[in-house]
């Protein structure tokens, strides 16, 4: 941020005091009332980027500016300088600050407004700084700048009251990560515009978090009303932010993919297709029950079972069955003993096996009671089917926490990207978007984090057994075995003769393909 010559002139000429009706008159201060970049370039010795320059002039004109953000762009930056703005070209101005938490605001927005105090002689002998109010020197009860917080659990009129106070010609509301806010506390800021012959700006900003907040209904239903900044770091995109690094930017999107919901937030600024915290949308689970699939466009994938064995005495102990697109409806038991789930799993093989649709692999969860269950099949001969999975043991890639993180994301995928067919199963539906996700930064890498089963029922969300067992049959990729049963018109796979080398490779490249949710 360079001091040019001429800047430096201006802010000498700049009121050192506190200012009066009288330096709000002076041709300095009314040039930077309808010029808000000029007064950041001589108050701050500061250069906006193009989009903070955008966003500095909205401010002027219109009512209401919203701010969509990705990650990292300045967005704290400036509607500090917003505040100090109003504040020094309103005469009586008052302003109401606010963030998602009251830990945030005085961390974050709250922070920036000092740091930029700190770079201006003439706003230090202005205002004075407090840990929840700013007051200009002469006028401490009528010209100020508000830190306030809401309850999360408030009602609407207690939110409301958060708001309450305003009485001045000149009257201001920045709301600063917006996409979280109960949307009472945004009703309520609007009301600021209930007031006739006053000037009233409502400035918002926020990541696009999340498709029930009001940062959604602003930027879609009500955009017509609003003055929309959106702020990007694709790398793509040629008015992307400066200040999101494009390597990092290109390293989260070569990781993740476009369309992963952290990508799309926070690299490039655009809603998740469902909640950030959210694995699998409700859309896409009704989409893949109301979808059905012909045998032949998955005869020849591999037969896939998943075990999920009950861990507690309330929960079921779950097996599914997949092949290729195609899950089964799952057998469901409860209250048995490892030994009586595994004998009862058992006759499930012996069954499948005179129907030809013997599972190629079995995945069992080892956690809990599935350990016995586990050693009782491979004591009744099953120890060639049967795969140990250990939820919480290492991946096989490692930006994923855990084996059962893993597993859901490549289940995710599959519902998302393939033509999958669950069942129409209420149990199983309810369970899906149960967990929540989210990113830990492990040594030099982001891993994706799935939320336990036990924190879930901490948090009152039943375990998701079903849901469980179904992703247990995306533990590892599985190649067909040799069908000793005909007639693939009936649904099975061909004998082994009666697969050519391309049947065989096309059949490979699908089942690596299905459990890869990376590849193309």
């Amino acid at each position: 941020m360079a001091t040019t010559q001429t800047a430096k002139k201006r802010r000498e000429k700049s009121p050192a005091k506190a200012p009066t009706k009288g330096d709000l008159a002076s041709v300095e201060v009314a040039r930077w009332a309808i010029d808000p970049v000029a007064f950041v370039s001589e108050a701050f010795n500061a250069t906006p980027d193009a989009w903070q320059a955008e966003a500095l002039r909205a401010v002027v004109d219109n009512p209401r500016v919203a701010m969509s953000a990705c990650k990292g762009p300045g967005k704290s930056c400036v509607l500090a300088w917003m505040v100090w703005w109003f504040l020094m070209t309103r005469y009586d101005a008052e302003i109401v600050v606010m963030s998602i938490t009251e830990d945030n605001l005085r961390d974050n927005l709250w922070k920036e407004l000092a740091i930029w105090l700190g770079r201006s002689e003439m706003l230090r002998k202005a205002f004075r700084f407090g840990g929840e109010r700013i007051v200009c020197t002469c006028r401490e009860k009528t010209w100020w700048a508000s830190a306030r917080a809401f309850s999360q659990t408030a009602d609407k009129s207690q939110q409301a009251n958060t708001i309450a106070g305003f009485h001045g010609k000149h009257v201001m509301v920045v709301l600063d990560e917006v996409g979280d806010f109960p949307e009472g506390v945004v009703v309520a800021a609007e009301g600021i515009f209930a007031n006739e012959d006053i000037e009233a700006r409502l400035v918002v900003a926020g990541n696009p978090t999340n498709t029930q907040g009001p940062l959604f209904r602003i930027t879609n239903k009500d955009s017509k009303r609003w003055n929309l900044i959106r702020i990007t770091g694709d790398p793509e995109d040629p008015n992307r932010s400066p200040r999101i690094s494009l390597t990092w930017a290109k390293e989260q999107i070569e990781d993740w993919g476009r369309d992963n919901p952290w990508v799309r937030v926070n690299v490039l600024g655009l809603f998740p297709t469902a909640s950030t915290d959210q694995l699998i949308g409700v859309d896409v689970i009704l989409a893949a029950q109301d979808r059905d699939a012909k045998p032949p466009t998955f005869s020849k994938s591999a037969r896939v079972w998943g075990l999920d064995p009950a861990r507690f005495g309330d929960d079921e102990a779950v097996l599914f069955k997949r092949q290729g697109i195609v899950a089964r409806r799952p057998r469901v038991w409860r209250n048995k003993s490892g030994v009586d789930l595994a004998n009862a799993v058992a006759h499930e093989i012996l069954e499948a096996e005179k129907t030809g649709e013997l599972p190629d692999t079995l995945f069992c969860d080892v956690g809990g009671q599935g350990a016995s269950c586990y050693d009782h099949l491979t004591v009744l001969g099953w120890g060639h089917v049967v795969v140990p999975v250990d939820f919480g043991g290492s991946p096989d890639d490692e930006r994923f926490l855990n084996k059962r993180a893993e597993m859901w994301w490549r289940m995710a995928d599959w519902l998302s990207r393939q033509p999958s067919c669950i069942p129409t199963d209420n149990v199983l539906a309810g369970e899906l978007p149960g967990p929540k996700f989210f990113y830990r930064v492990s040594g030099k890498r982001t891993k994706f984090v799935l939320e336990s089963k036990d924190d879930m029922k901490r948090r009152g969300v039943p375990s998701p057994n079903r849901a469980d067992a179904l992703a247990l049959t995306f533990a590892g990729p599985v190649a067909p075995r040799a069908r000793s049963v005909e007639s693939e018109a009936m649904g099975h796979s061909k004998t082994a003769t009666e697969y050519s080398p391309h049947d065989r490779a096309e059949t490979n490249d699908r089942v690596r393909s299905e459990y890869d949710p990376y590849g193309s």
